[in-house]
C-alpha cells in the first residue's frame, strides 16, 4: 500500500492544501515520510456530509451485510500484518511482538462484534401484543428495539496504535452498531493509521457499502477534532485520551444546541491494596508481579497501577524494597511521543517535590530519544489523605506506595479516590473476612475488581467492563472493552401498533432472523 499523506474521505482523499505535519521516530527523532497534510474545512465538512448520507443507507443494511464489512476489515488487516507492524515499531517505538500482538486483538475485536451482530441478541428486541379486550382501555401492540444513532466520531488513541485506533474498539462496536464513522488519526502514528484506513476503505468500497461510511481524517485534536464534535450532524463521539482532552470535547458536544453524548476514557491510576496476609506470605512476589505492571509498556497503559497500598511493618518493608531494586535496575524506555514523555517527566518531578513524599529509587534515564526512566515513590496514608495532588495520574513507569497503620486507612484512602478504571486487592484467605467493607467501597470507585492480579491486560470477551466512574470515564455505565460497547450507539426505538412491512425484521412477527426476544414478559429463544 502507498502512503500518500491526505486524508481519505469516502472512497475518495483529500488534497494537498492543508498544513504540513511530519511523524518522528521516538527513538531516534527521525522525521518519517511522507509529509502529512492537515485536512481544510472544506474536507471535514464533505466526510460530514458524505457519512450523514450514508447514514440512512448503512442503518438499513442487513445485519449479514455488516458482519461481512467486519470480517473483511479483519481480513485484511491480517494480509497487510507486515506492512503495518513495520511502519508502526517506526512510529511508536513499540516492539514487533507487542504490535503483533496487538494487531491480533485489534482483528478479534472485529470478529466478536461481528459475531454479535450475526447472533443479533444486541438489539434488545422486545415485543408485548395487544389486548384489545383489555378494560378499561385497550391495549396496543408495543415492540421495541435499539437501533443506530447516526455518525459516530471515533479519535485514535496515542498507546494503542492499533487496538484503539483507526479499526479498533471504537470503530468496531460503531460500524457493528450500524453507524458511519469519521476516525481522527492520532498524531504520534499517521502512517500505520493510513494503512488500516486504506484497509477499511477498501473493503467497504469492494463490499459495495454507501459512500461515506467510513473516512480517515489528520489534524489536530483541538481544530479537527472540535469542528467534527460541533457539526451538528455527528451524533457521538469515541474517545481515548487526556482528561483535559476529553473534558473539552464534553463540554462542546453539550454546548451544542442538540448535545451529543461523548465516550471518553479519561485516565486512571489504578489502585493496588496489598492486604496483611498476602504482604506477609508473599510480599516480594507481589514486588515482582508489581514491577512488571508498572513498567509494561514503558508505563504507558490506562491500566498501569499508579497507586499501591501497603501495611506498614517489616513484611510491607521487603516488599517496598524489592520494588524499589527492580525500578532503579530498569533501563529508561522509548515513549511514545514528545508531549507523553514532557508531562511524565514533569509529572516525576512534581510528585518529588510534594509534602511527605520519599523518593524510594529511580531507574537509569540516560538514552537516545524520548526515554522515560522509572521512578518509586513512598508516603503515609495521612499525607495522601491530606494531598488530593497525591492520587493524579502520571502517565509513564511511576508509581506511589502509601503505607497504611492499618485496614482503616486503607479504607479512608479507598473512600477519597476518584472514579478508577479498575482496583486491584491482594489477600490471602484470612484477610476476606475483614476485606467486605474496603470491596464494598471500591465498587462504587471502579468498573473492574481484579484480586490477586494486576490490571495490565484487558480480555476482550462478552463481560468484560472497561470504563469507570467519572473522571476515569465520561459515563461510568458504558464500556469501550466487550459487546456492551455497541450500546453506547444505539439508542431504544418503539414502535405501537405499526404495520407489519414497516418493522424490523429483529421485530417482525414471524422472527425470520430466529432471534432471542422478550415477547409479552418472557424470554422467548428463537
Amino acid at each position: 500500500m502507498e502512503l500518500m499523506g491526505t486524508s481519505l474521505i469516502g472512497y475518495g482523499r483529500g488534497g494537498v492544501d492543508g498544513a504540513p505535519v511530519r511523524v518522528k521516530d521516538p527513538a531516534t527523532g527521525e522525521s518519517l515520510e511522507p509529509v502529512y497534510r492537515v485536512a481544510t474545512p472544506e474536507e471535514i465538512d464533505r466526510a460530514v456530509a458524505l457519512a450523514d448520507r450514508a447514514a440512512g443507507l448503512y442503518r438499513r443494511e442487513p445485519a449479514v451485510r455488516r458482519v461481512a464489512l467486519l470480517r473483511a476489515i479483519a481480513d485484511g488487516i491480517e494480509a497487510n500484518r507486515d506492512e503495518i507492524v513495520g511502519r508502526a515499531m517506526r512510529e511508536t517505538a513499540l516492539t514487533e511482538a507487542r504490535l503483533v500482538g496487538e494487531l491480533g486483538r485489534t482483528t478479534g475485536q472485529l470478529r466478536l462484534f461481528a459475531r454479535v451482530v450475526e447472533e443479533g441478541h444486541w438489539v434488545d428486541a422486545r415485543i408485548d401484543h395487544a389486548d384489545p379486550e383489555r378494560k378499561p382501555v385497550p391495549k396496543p401492540d408495543v415492540r421495541s428495539m435499539l437501533e443506530p444513532l447516526g455518525t459516530v466520531v471515533v479519535f485514535s488513541s496515542s498507546n494503542f496504535p492499533l487496538a484503539f485506533s483507526v479499526a479498533g474498539g471504537d470503530t468496531a462496536s460503531a460500524l457493528a452498531a450500524g453507524c458511519p464513522v469519521i476516525v481522527k488519526a492520532h498524531q504520534g502514528h499517521l502512517g500505520t493509521s493510513e494503512l488500516v484506513g486504506l484497509v477499511v476503505q477498501e473493503a467497504a468500497q469492494r463490499l459495495g457499502f454507501a459512500e461515506g461510511v467510513f473516512s480517515l481524517l489528520f489534524g489536530s485534536g483541538r481544530e479537527l477534532g472540535m469542528a467534527l464534535v460541533k457539526d451538528p450532524r455527528v451524533k457521538a463521539v469515541g474517545f481515548t485520551g487526556s482528561r483535559s482532552g476529553g473534558r473539552a470535547l464534553m463540554d462542546a458536544a453539550a454546548a451544542r444546541p442538540v448535545p451529543i453524548p461523548v465516550y471518553a476514557e479519561m485516565g486512571s491510576v489504578n489502585p493496588v491494596f496489598v492486604l496483611p496476609g498476602a504482604v506477609a506470605a508473599r510480599g516480594e512476589v507481589i514486588a515482582e508481579r508489581l514491577h512488571g505492571s508498572v513498567t509494561l509498556g514503558v508505563g504507558q497503559f490506562c491500566t498501569n497501577p499508579g497507586l499501591v497500598f501497603v501495611p506498614e511493618g517489616q513484611a510491607g518493608d521487603r516488599l517496598v524494597a524489592r520494588l524499589g531494586e527492580l525500578m532503579a535496575a530498569t533501563p529508561a524506555g522509548v515513549m511514545l511521543t514528545e508531549d507523553i514523555c514532557r508531562a511524565y517527566r514533569e509529572g516525576v518531578e512534581t510528585v518529588a517535590k510534594l509534602p511527605g513524599v520519599r523518593l524510594v529509587a529511580r531507574g537509569p534515564r540516560e538514552g537516545a530519544g524520548l526515554r522515560g526512566g522509572t521512578a518509586l515513590f513512598e508516603t503515609d496514608a495521612a499525607s495522601f489523605l491530606a494531598n488530593r495532588a497525591l492520587g493524579e495520574e502520571v502517565f509513564g513507569p511511576a508509581t506511589l506506595v502509601v503505607r497504611c497503620a492499618g485496614l482503616e486507612a486503607m479504607l479512608e484512602s479507598a473512600r477519597v479516590l476518584e472514579g478508577q478504571l479498575t482496583a486491584s486487592v491482594h489477600g490471602e484467605a484470612d484477610d476476606w473476612a475483614g476485606a467486605t467493607e474496603l470491596v464494598d467501597v471500591l465498587k462504587s470507585k471502579v468498573g473492574r475488581l481484579v484480586f490477586n492480579g494486576l490490571p495490565t491486560g484487558v480480555e476482550v470477551c462478552e463481560a468484560m467492563h472497561h470504563g469507570g466512574p467519572y473522571p476515569a470515564t465520561s459515563d461510568g455505565i458504558s464500556t469501550s472493552v466487550g459487546t456492551r460497547a455497541i450500546r453506547r450507539f444505539a439508542r431504544p426505538v418503539c414502535y405501537q401498533d405499526a404495520p407489519e412491512p414497516l418493522l424490523p425484521e429483529e421485530l417482525r412477527e414471524n422472527n425470520p432472523r430466529g432471534l432471542v426476544r422478550l415477547v409479552d414478559g418472557v424470554i422467548r429463544l428463537g
